[in-house]
């Protein structure tokens, strides 16, 4: 099948891997992104390994927080252009439909739409603002979370969110680790808390990636499974929360970290939204 440029420049944003390679990459892949993907790392070649920044929206992350700091919420309302997205209508907007999901309890984004909104619904006042500003504009995530203790995190430019959900508090003030863990959360993109968390997809594709990169490298069929395996708990080191070296002091890990601060501290649950 053609492959068009766009396709092309697309794959070497995500993947920092040569124009040619993205190309034969896409071509052998049949066009198929996530393949075309696997395809390069299974060759050897830089990739990302993130995978939760794939959209090319723009928009606003806005959070919430009960006032027992036990629960907290997160929205993204995208849309079309930067332009749109830094009008203080649109982020007036995203708060106040953030407002309404909190106080309704909403669980879903379809929940959310359905919400009374100034004599209408919410998803109708987003359909009368797209035609006002002739942009199309949605609400992309609801997410929520619960602990002992829960501190969310907004980046500068408003289009990264993170909410961290602590437990084993002890009854301490956790408030000062809880924001440390946000903002790692924020700059390293973990996958899940532990290697618990990690979906069974993304441990087969891990041991299916690190097979193929061995036996390109030449090894012993018979020592595929081993290398794979150690491929995939250095991947859990670098991609799962608690195992992740601490970015203010890389000599420990979040997990050991979070136990100097309270015995037993750690993290019950975390979501991170990030917009383009």
């Amino acid at each position: 099948m053609a492959i068009t440029a766009q396709e092309v420049n697309k794959l070497r944003q995500k993947t920092g891997a040569g124009m040619m390679d993205c190309k034969k990459a896409l071509t052998e892949a049949d066009g198929d992104f996530e393949k075309a993907i696997d395809i390069l790392r299974k060759k050897g070649q830089k990739v990302s390994a993130s995978r939760a920044d794939r959209e090319t929206k723009e928009g606003v992350v806005v959070t919430h927080v009960s006032e027992d700091s036990k629960t907290g919420t997160l929205i993204s309302l995208t849309c079309e252009t930067d332009f749109v997205a830094k009008n203080e209508e649109f982020s007036a907007f995203a708060n106040a439909i953030l407002e309404k999901a909190v106080a309704a309890n909403a669980s879903s984004i379809d929940e959310v739409m359905a919400l009374p909104f100034e004599g209408i619904t919410i998803g109708e006042k987003i359909t009368e603002m797209t035609g006002k500003i002739g942009e199309k504009i949605e609400v992309s995530h609801l997410e929520k979370v619960s602990g002992e203790v829960v501190e969310p995190y907004v980046h500068s430019n408003g289009k990264l969110g993170v909410l961290v959900a602590l437990t084993n508090t002890g009854g301490a003030d956790v408030s000062d680790a809880a924001k440390d863990v946000a903002m790692q959360i924020a700059a390293m993109s973990p996958v899940a808390v532990d290697k618990d968390g990690v979906d069974a997809s993304v441990v087969e594709r891990e041991i299916e990636v690190g097979k193929d990169q061995a036996r390109q490298e030449g090894k012993p069929e018979a020592m595929l499974e081993k290398i794979a395996l150690g491929k995939l708990n250095k991947f859990y080191k670098e991609n799962t929360l608690l195992s992740q070296a601490f970015v203010k002091d890389s000599s420990q890990t979040i997990a050991q970290y979070l136990d100097s601060v309270n015995k037993g501290l750690t993290v019950a649950d975390f979501k991170r939204v990030s917009i383009g």
